[in-house]
């Protein structure tokens, strides 16, 4: 019995030894931000990149900018509405927003205010300086900037696969649209579409 029992503690050890071998110390290598690295073939941080400054790079070149500075006066204000994942697979749509968002501020050619989410927080500050703020510091109410156009948006996707092989294609498509009048000013898409190829496992 005892021998027995030793035997089968020896085998756990050195299952438990064979395992830690496994998994040993990770290997970490730095590399640049902008280096293009495709391991699963799902969309990542380059996709959400390329699209927004290929997209937006559309939209600013496109009659509605020139035609709305020329009868305003002045640039207009736009905002990022819903931009939905209508995709088969999880994608962060915060980062996608936020690098439409970085695109459209860094070009110059628009202002830009904060998205529904963001202005709730704002609004909250403003009504907490009435109370708690000097009179000649505390911003005034009612004074935002609206809008004049809201970018929305989605992300799809169509898969196709046999032996160890995908066709992943996403299209993104974009909608520019006068809060006022609903008037769409802009639409554009992109495409992206990969081929993974998934090694089968040695016998």
């Amino acid at each position: 019995m005892r021998i027995a029992m030793t035997v089968r503690v020896m085998a756990a050890v050195l299952g438990l030894m064979v395992l830690a071998g496994c998994t040993g110390t990770p290997t970490v290598q730095r590399v640049a931000v902008d280096e293009v690295r495709d391991l699963s073939g799902r969309w990542n941080d380059t996709d959400s990149r390329l699209v927004a400054e290929g997209m937006l790079g559309d939209v600013l070149r496109r009659p509605w900018l020139s035609e709305f500075t020329a009868s305003a006066g002045r640039k207009p204000v736009v905002i990022v509405g819903t931009v939905r994942n209508l995709s088969s697979e999880h994608i962060e749509m915060g980062t996608f927003v936020k690098d439409i968002e970085r695109e459209l501020i860094n070009s110059g050619a628009v202002r830009f205010v904060a998205s529904s989410a963001e202005r709730g927080e704002v609004r909250d500050e403003r009504l907490d300086q009435q109370s708690f703020s000097t009179e000649e510091s505390a911003k005034r109410l009612a004074a935002e900037t609206g809008a004049d156009y809201m970018l929305k948006g989605g992300i799809k996707t169509l898969i196709d696969a046999v032996d160890g092989q995908q066709v992943k294609f996403y299209q993104i498509d974009m909608e520019l649209i006068h809060v006022e009048n609903n008037e769409k000013v802009w639409i554009g898409s992109k495409k992206i579409k990969k081929v993974v190829k998934q090694a089968r496992a040695r016998l």
